[in-house]
């Protein structure tokens, strides 16, 4: 971990949930279930700011902060830049990217398909468990079926 305050990535992740053309099936739903958190009035969010899945510790999820339009608005960013925990150009962040306007949308569309995954899902996994994996923060694969963890 690092001193630096939480910035955001140039622009969503190839993997974002929150992307409009990420396939279904990529996340756990527990992760999926996470960005529900931040779609209430400000002060029913969590103050947890939202950190890139494929990034270092100091990266915010860029499709996270772009998803609604209006960064500022959310209770992290807000919180975490008067304790100096995220910069505070994270508040003004934008991107062409297309994305799901809201996370119970982007959790939605990922849930869809969490049990049988298709062949582009598949290809983004094993994508991100490679990255991760050289990152030094792997990924542990649970077969959703059987719960059993795969090697």
């Amino acid at each position: 971990m690092t001193d630096e305050p939480m910035k955001p990535r140039p622009r969503p992740c190839a993997s974002c949930p929150y992307r409009c053309d990420v396939p279904s099936g990529v996340w756990a739903a527990d992760e999926y279930d996470k960005l529900t958190r931040y779609d209430g009035e400000t002060y029913e969010q969590s103050f947890v700011p939202f950190g890139c899945h494929q990034g270092n510790d100091n990266e915010l999820c860029s499709g996270w902060l772009a998803h609604s339009g209006h960064p500022e608005d959310l209770l992290a960013v807000r919180i975490g830049i008067s304790n100096g925990t995220v910069a505070p150009e994270a508040a003004e962040y934008s991107t062409t990217v297309p994305l799901f306007p809201s996370g119970a949308a982007a959790a939605e569309h990922g849930k869809r398909e969490l049990l049988y995954p298709g062949e582009h899902a598949a290809k983004v996994i094993d994508k991100v468990t490679k990255v991760r994996a050289l990152r030094g923060a792997p990924i542990t694969k649970i077969d959703p079926v059987t719960g059993e963890v795969e090697q």
